[in-house]
């Protein structure tokens, strides 16, 4: 098992990833705010991904293990908060909707990270309050532990436009349908529906990133038509994926 990082202090900056980068396993004594200003970021822990296009942010709470991955290039802002000041509340990794002033003041804030003037310690109160105003996103894909299920999900990432219904996707790793169904709500927490539709935006998400054209991206991950995914895409980011292109 490789050695896990450990820097005590998140650090509070700005940087850049190109597209298929990461940033190895690792953790911090303090909470941790992600925010990726342009490509898609990923955020992997034990228990699952966190995905996040520019209009989200990933929050990570102290002492969790946690690892990066670019899609597209990525402007990484990071922004370190003491483990006692915790403004969500949330022992868990979580998805934020980052509104239009949220961007500007987690971009502002990340600029100077040296700075120590009032000006700054007043923004960083703002930027607070914004945090805590900010809705929680479902846009998790949980990771499996049980090996039956984990066959049939590593199926589905092999090929998210595979639209086969449970059963026959049990059949082939020989598992039954209702066994599958009851793991994939006692396990992972949703709906087999659920977590597929999951698993294809976060691919989804990847392909937009390296530039692929949205009706390419319907077919390869499995919509019946583009529009039926432009409706998906819009309801879960609120924007359309090419809107989401041009923003990238």
């Amino acid at each position: 098992m490789p050695e896990i990082r450990h820097t005590p202090v998140a650090p509070t900056r700005a940087t850049t990833l190109a597209a298929g980068e990461r940033i190895d396993a690792h953790r911090h004594d303090d909470h941790q705010i992600i925010y990726a200003g342009s490509g898609v970021l990923a955020v992997t822990t034990e228990a699952g991904t966190w995905f996040a296009p520019g209009t989200r942010a990933i929050w990570v709470p102290a002492g969790t293990v946690h690892a990066h991955r670019a899609h597209g290039h990525l402007d990484l802002r990071l922004l370190g908060l003491p483990a006692d000041d915790n403004p969500l509340g949330m022992d868990g990794p979580a998805v934020l909707a980052v509104s239009p002033l949220l961007r500007e003041l987690i971009l502002a804030y990340t600029r100077d990270p040296a700075d120590t003037g009032p000006e700054r310690g007043r923004l960083r109160g703002v930027l607070l309050d914004q945090l805590r105003a900010s809705p929680q996103q479902p846009i998790h894909l949980p990771t499996p532990t049980d090996p039956r299920l984990s066959a049939v999900c590593a199926l589905l990432h092999h090929d998210p436009a595979d639209s086969r219904p449970l059963a026959a996707l049990g059949a082939q790793t020989g598992v039954s349908e209702r066994t599958l169904s009851r793991l994939f709500r006692s396990e992972l927490r949703m709906s087999f529906p659920q977590w597929r539709t999951q698993l294809r935006l976060y691919h989804a998400l990847r392909m937009l990133a390296d530039g692929a054209a949205v009706t390419t991206v319907a077919h390869r991950c499995g919509w019946s038509s583009t529009s039926a995914f432009i409706d998906v895409f819009r309801r879960a980011f609120g924007h359309t994926p090419g809107t989401h292109n041009r923003q990238a």
